[in-house]
């Protein structure tokens, strides 16, 4: 009995231990030192710059995503920003038809450049010296009164083109400018037609007849001494031509045709006197000079046209 009693003793030494101070960790935790542990001191939040954000332990919750509206709005701007309204042609491009109507044909481009290049030497070489001397010595309300004395003479080429054209308007109104200017005007010197009684001249020739009828340009021709042109209005000028009064005189007489020559110079020279300056400036201007004059030879044409 007495043995019994030492082993049950033992026994109860041996257990005391684990539950003692000196025995090993209680493996059984409460709910509340669950919500204790953690990796970071209590009084510190773990936070990711931009969203994540852990709450403290202390509350018993766990960590959650927060999302900062701020941040968000910033970065959905600069999407939104990148991808605005669908970029649209300007509407000052013209389309492909515009563009292909406003452009002339030019198959014979080498031989027009060679043209081109001779009439630039004439006018430096020699109008524009000769031209630059007569606006020094003629005033320029003499020069003018010259440009109106042949725009009176080549009134019967405007008025045929008017009623080419079918408008009796525009043959009226040259009719009567001719009448005008070639009496008070003292044979067209002067233009009372337009100053008194607002009658404009009628800018017509046959290649805008042409036009009108419907026939295009066709291609596009830099001709000696004449200028920019095309296969339509060279076409028209030739028609011009034999409808000019001085034309006809020039087939009856050898010093009407000497006349008619020195006149069609005086003539030119005249405009020039007028015009210095421009060709220079459209020269100056251009990248391409030739390029330039055919385009703005056959935009002017088309205006004249479609008026």
């Amino acid at each position: 009995m007495k043995v019994v009693c030492c082993v049950y003793f033992l026994l109860a030494l041996c257990l005391i231990p684990f539950s003692g101070p000196c025995g090993a960790e209680d493996l059984t935790l409460s709910p509340s030192s669950e919500a204790s542990i953690s990796a970071s001191p209590p009084d510190e939040t773990i936070s990711v710059p931009g969203t994540i954000k852990a709450l403290e332990p202390s509350t018993g919750v766990k960590p959650s995503t927060s999302f900062d509206p701020t941040e968000a709005s910033t970065s959905f701007e600069e999407d939104d920003g990148a991808a605005e309204a669908p970029v649209e042609n300007s509407p000052s491009e013209p389309s492909p038809s515009e563009a292909s109507e406003e452009t002339i044909a030019d198959p014979i481009e080498p031989v027009n450049r060679a043209f081109f290049h001779f009439n630039d030497k004439l006018y430096f070489w020699v109008l524009k010296p000769v031209a630059t001397g007569y606006k020094a010595i003629i005033p320029e309300d003499g020069r003018i009164g010259v440009r109106n004395f042949f725009s009176n003479l080549t009134t019967p080429v405007r008025l045929a083109n008017c009623l080419l054209q079918a408008n009796p308007k525009c043959a009226g109104t040259e009719t009567l400018r001719f009448v005008l200017n070639t009496t008070i005007g003292v044979a067209g010197f002067f233009d009372p037609a337009k100053k008194r009684f607002n009658l404009e001249k009628q800018d017509k020739d046959f290649g805008q007849t042409l036009g009108i009828w419907g026939m295009g340009p066709v291609f596009y021709m830099d001709l000696p001494i004449l200028g920019p042109s095309s296969l339509r209005d060279g076409l028209g000028y030739a028609v011009d031509t034999s409808l000019n009064p001085q034309t006809y005189l020039a087939f009856y007489s050898v010093i009407a045709g000497y006349a008619n020559t020195g006149g069609w110079v005086l003539d030119k020279i005249n405009e020039a006197s007028l015009t210095l300056g421009e060709y220079e400036d459209l020269k100056k201007a251009a990248l391409d000079p030739y390029i330039a004059l055919r385009e703005a030879y056959s935009q002017y044409r088309q205006n004249k046209i479609k008026k």
